[in-house]
């Protein structure tokens, strides 16, 4: 007994030992830690008084504080941001579809403002702005050493005044000035025509219009078509596409998908980790998919590409798209601002991320230089003169094996050949991704 008294009494006592040199270690640390960060907001205290004593100019305390919280936010990540109660409105103007501005979708590298890319039909697509583009320069005025959100500032101002932006294009041996006349941005979510037989659906942003305009255009087209069994198939266009709203890139992936997972958001903890599933319905009865993307292909527009490719329910084509792949949680402030946060990484069905890597098209694409950048032909090149074949001869033979309908039929499809190259020479990357679904059309019909 006493045996058993000195174990548990020796027990007791490493117990002791133990916690104490466990635990008092990670107390010191902890207290240390809490030392620390308050010395530090002390020393945030002593510089903010120092500021508005002694700067040189009579400051505003609201915007000391604020620069202050933005400067921590942005010290994060490029995506992280304050957002004061002005941008706040216009950020969820925009989510809306309608705003004022350029209507360029813009990130910071290197010190410089990077267009991501240009929206379509809007002022700054009009003048020629690229994806990929750095601006330098706004109004003359250097953009080096600002925030994002200050850079952005510059470029605010009336509708229908002029801006002139500084570009450095890669490509381009020197930079070049593009003037622009600020708009009032009215995004169509998207829009959607006829190729022949393939309905092209054409997505500018992730909005909250996009889903239900997306349906609705997609319907039209099918019902201009004359039914689903005239179309061939569809092709996505997500080209320039910035992304936009997380919950819409899922409603479009979920359109073409039966089943499985569209995407995944993993957290800092396993509790803030998400998995989202499709739905039973598809939007296209099944018909092949094409998915163009390029370098101003960004966020929702990746997740849409990479689920509709994991599951191999379309052919990505073009170039590889931006590589945006984290999340923002856009938080509400008691200042009616709200801080725009980078909460979660996000991953395709199979597991990976695209974060800085983008998504790789399955057949890559690249669109020829416009002719505009390239010397002009001179006259004796062939692409200036006129094609000329038998039927055009002098005194040709006429086809008298076929009847007048076969030939007709012939001519028909001539035609509409002759239409698809004229495409390539405005659209190379669409005009690919039609031939890839008249591949498929062929294929089925020897099958």
């Amino acid at each position: 007994m006493r045996k058993f008294a000195m174990a548990a009494l020796g027990g007791t006592v490493a117990g002791l030992i133990l916690t104490t040199q466990v635990a008092g270690p990670l107390i010191a640390q902890e207290n240390a830690a809490n030392e620390s960060v308050y010395e530090q907001l002390d020393l945030f205290g002593d510089i903010f008084e120092r500021i508005r004593a002694q700067y040189v100019e009579e400051v505003s305390e609201k915007e000391l504080i604020e620069a202050a919280i933005d400067g921590m936010l942005t010290s994060l990540d490029p995506h992280s941001s304050y957002l004061s109660p002005d941008d706040a409105e216009r950020m969820r103007t925009q989510t809306r579809g309608e705003f004022g501005g350029l209507g360029i979708e813009v990130t910071q590298e290197e010190g410089f403002v990077k267009v991501v890319s240009p929206m379509d039909g809007t002022p700054a697509f009009e003048a020629g702005m690229e994806a990929g583009d750095f601006i330098t320069h706004v109004d003359g005025e250097s953009v080096l050493g600002l925030t994002l959100d200050e850079a952005v500032e510059l470029m605010r101002g009336p509708v229908g005044s002029e801006i002139m932006i500084t570009v450095v294009r890669e490509g381009r041996e020197e930079p070049f000035d593009v003037s622009i006349i600020r708009d009032t941005i009215e995004l169509t979510a998207v829009r959607g025509r006829l190729e022949g037989d393939t309905a092209v659906l054409r997505i500018i942003t992730f909005s909250d219009q996009t889903y239900p305009k997306l349906e609705e255009t997609l319907n039209e087209l099918v019902e201009e078509a004359g039914g689903m069994d005239q179309i061939n198939g569809f092709v996505i266009d997500l080209r320039n596409n910035p992304g936009g709203l997380l919950t819409q890139a899922i409603k479009v992936s979920d359109a073409f998908l039966n089943e499985g997972e569209i995407v995944s958001t993993r957290g800092r903890e396993n509790a803030d980790s998400d998995r989202v599933n499709a739905t039973e319905g598809d939007l296209a009865e099944g018909k092949p998919i094409v998915v163009l993307i390029n370098g101003g292909s960004a966020s929702a527009s990746e997740i849409v590409a990479g689920a509709l490719q994991d599951h191999r329910r379309a052919i990505v084509v073009g170039t590889k798209s931006f590589g945006k792949g984290s999340v923002q949680t856009v938080m509400p402030l008691r200042s009616e601002g709200a801080m725009r946060l980078t909460t979660a990484r996000y991953y395709t069905p199979s597991g990976r991320s695209i974060q800085a890597l983008g998504v790789s098209p399955d057949i890559v694409v690249q669109q020829p230089i416009a002719e505009s950048e390239v010397e002009e032909e001179d006259e004796e090149t062939p692409a200036a003169r006129f094609s000329r074949s038998e039927a055009d001869l002098r005194g040709a033979l006429t086809n008298d094996s076929l009847s007048d309908d076969e030939q007709e039929t012939i001519r028909q499809e001539q035609e509409a050949a002759e239409e698809a190259a004229r495409l390539r020479e405005e659209d190379y990357q669409l005009a690919y991704a039609i031939d890839i679904l008249k591949g498929f059309l062929a294929l089925r019909s020897e099958q």
